[in-house]
């Protein structure tokens, strides 16, 4: 097993932020830099302000207040970062294709390939490196063409380590993973790099969590583990409209349900639809992988739990303007929430963007309150659709700082987020504001439905 004293993350985002803050919080004799091209971001981590961290997430500052100059730093320099490193953690974005061969369902590999070939250029020694992204199978192998056909003559080892972070929870998860899995070669090289790896985790998680695998079967557990979550959330979706239309009750079916061992109760919850970096993309990628390998049934069968999703959006947004006279035409319809869950500032793919979209399709008026979430990431979110001009985007949404002034006057009240202050506020202030009748959507289902219908709003639940 190889000493480490020196590890560098490549990407300072959602993943190798909270990540190597808590690696360095638990090994204090490693050195950790995380590196980015963003200059912006690395300032952002390293300003004095712990509040202006560029992410958001629970217990996270208390991390990098503890780490942040002792044995974690954050740097533009990406070259002397991999110079330095006995281990180099490769966390940088996998969006889904917009162009080309596999547009829409296969990941876009070209940060990762950046990085590959700028550490073939610029490593002066043997290193090892590990796949920390969200990736699809068989990245370990383009990592491994690139680097081992490198002039350098030094040997890279390539490992697998994906991450099972839930946002919102990400220090928890980290601080108690329920396994760390890391996949390698089965050469005497490769298993040493394993060990190495798995050494710096169990310097906090029992041994007996930290799993050992293949590079296939390493990638394949990430994107089967999110498939099989995000299968859940459709299957309960997909009752919910079925319980709207009859007298069931979705929140009571998901109760009986989850009592069954077999089964139990997480993401069980539904509601406006999934969001998030990972789901999406990682579902798509199975399906373009069982394409890419002619299994077409296996693919329009996880297919599926994406149009689910889509649909429960759509949905969603269909019942907004049924309930506003079938026309939403320069009325205000209030957003609570922007970011796919709470207790995160992250936006992608939250079910906000595209019931929002759906409604500018209306020629809606879209004021959004998030308590974490900035103006511009709203447009930039929009914008990214390409189905709005730029200029209409920003003439018919709204930012606002405040709940009382995004609800105040509006013809309907949309819960987009479940933030717990949603539930605190003074809704019978609200309700003196909004226009009657005052239609509430709760697309998360966390309201006291029967309290705000003796204030007099109308409510409507997804799946009741």
């Amino acid at each position: 097993m190889k000493e480490v004293k020196n590890i560098c993350c490549i990407g300072a985002g959602y993943v190798g932020g909270p990540t190597m803050a808590v690696i360095a919080l638990k090994n204090p004799h490693i050195k950790v830099n995380i590196v980015d091209i963003n200059e912006q971001r690395i300032a952002d981590w390293n300003d004095a302000d712990l509040d202006k961290l560029p992410i958001y997430e629970p217990g996270l500052k208390e991390v990098v207040a503890e780490t942040r100059g002792r044995n974690l730093f954050f740097s533009t320099n990406v070259d002397q970062g991999i110079q330095d490193a006995d281990m180099i953690f490769i966390s940088v974005n996998t969006p889904t294709k917009t162009y080309g061969k596999g547009k829409g369902q296969a990941a876009d590999l070209k940060y990762i390939e950046l990085c590959a070939r700028q550490i073939a250029r610029v490593a002066k020694r043997d290193k090892i490196v590990v796949e920390k992204s969200t990736l699809p199978v068989r990245t370990a192998e383009a990592l491994k063409d690139i680097l081992s056909n490198s002039e350098s003559g030094f040997n890279f080892e390539i490992l697998s380590n994906p991450e099972f972070l839930a946002e919102g929870t990400a220090i928890d998860d980290l601080m108690a993973p329920d396994r760390v899995l890391i996949g390698g070669d089965d050469t005497p090289s490769g298993q040493e790099a394993k060990d190495t790896l798995s050494a710096i985790y169990e310097a906090w998680v029992p041994k007996e969590q930290v799993l050992q695998t293949n590079v296939w079967s390493s990638e394949l557990s990430k994107l089967t583990a999110n498939a099989f979550l995000a299968q859940r959330i459709s299957s309960i979706n997909a009752m919910s409209a079925l319980c709207e239309e009859t007298e069931a009750d979705v929140d009571e079916i998901a109760r009986a349900i989850g009592m069954d061992s077999r089964i139990g109760p997480k993401f069980l919850k539904s509601s406006v639809g999934f969001g998030g970096s990972c789901f999406q993309k990682d579902v798509l990628n199975l399906v373009y992988i069982a394409k890419s390998y002619g299994l077409t049934e296996v693919a329009e069968y996880w297919d599926q739990v994406i149009q689910l999703n889509d649909y429960q959006k759509r949905r969603f947004a269909d019942k907004i303007i049924k309930k506003s006279y079938n026309t939403v035409n320069d009325k205000k319809i209030a957003f609570l929430g922007w970011a796919f869950k709470k207790d995160t500032n992250d936006t992608r793919e939250s079910a906000a963007i595209y019931v929002a979209d759906h409604l500018l399709d209306e020629n809606a008026q879209v004021v959004v309150y998030d308590p974490k979430v900035p103006a511009e990431q709203v447009y930039a979110d929009l914008e990214y659709l390409n189905t709005h001009d730029p200029e209409e985007i920003r003439k018919r949404v709204k930012i606002v700082n405040d709940p009382y002034e995004a609800t105040s006057e509006a013809h309907a009240i949309a819960v987009l987020t479940e933030w717990d202050e949603f539930k605190e506020y003074d809704w019978n202030k609200i309700f003196a504001s909004t226009l009657k009748p005052a239609n509430v959507f709760d697309g998360r289902n966390i309201l006291d439905k029967k309290a705000l219908e003796e204030i007099g709003f109308n409510v409507y639940n997804i799946g009741k």
